[in-house]
């Protein structure tokens, strides 16, 4: 996968993460920079148009509440230039955040190969795999998805590399 021209899309929040505490960076960022630094991937970070609160127990409430309706600040219009495509999110309800849907549910994903992260505390990869692959129409989703505990994200790069 590394000399093919891959694109990381992903969504991560920092302040309070459950277990981790407030932090400055959001996990699935610093995996997200990872994948980035051992594939040379270009990154599209996916942003609420409206920010989450900053204590966790709000931010998941909001966040049950833009299931199916979470706009956000960027769309990405065209993934053509890519063969792979990185998918990252932290478990929130059982799956991915919900703006992460709203950046990938009108690209053209027609022969693309597309790897899954999840970052959690015990959620595991949840259905986001399943729920990729509803999306992601035409695209090539691997099952070999990676599920990596937010508290071990510091941890992690070696277990990427290999998983890469």
């Amino acid at each position: 996968m590394k000399d093919k021209k891959s694109l990381i899309i992903y969504f991560s929040r920092a302040d309070e993460n459950y277990s981790v505490g407030y932090i400055d960076k959001g996990n699935t960022e610093i995996v997200a920079e990872y994948v980035r630094d051992l594939t040379g991937a270009d990154m599209f970070k996916v942003e609420p148009l409206v920010p989450y609160a900053k204590d966790y127990m709000t931010c998941i409430k909001e966040a049950k509440e833009r299931i199916g309706n979470a706009p956000i600040k960027n769309k990405l219009d065209d993934i053509s230039n890519y063969e792979v495509i990185y998918i990252m999110s932290p478990i929130y309800w059982g799956t991915f955040a919900p703006e992460l849907e709203t950046a990938i549910k009108d690209l053209d994903f027609n022969g693309k190969t597309v790897r899954v992260i999840t970052t959690h505390e015990g959620s595991g990869l949840g259905s986001v795999v399943t729920d990729i692959k509803r999306i992601c129409k035409g695209a090539n989703v691997l099952d070999d998805a990676l599920a990596i505990r937010g508290s071990l994200v510091k941890d992690s790069k070696n277990k990427i590399a290999e998983w890469i």
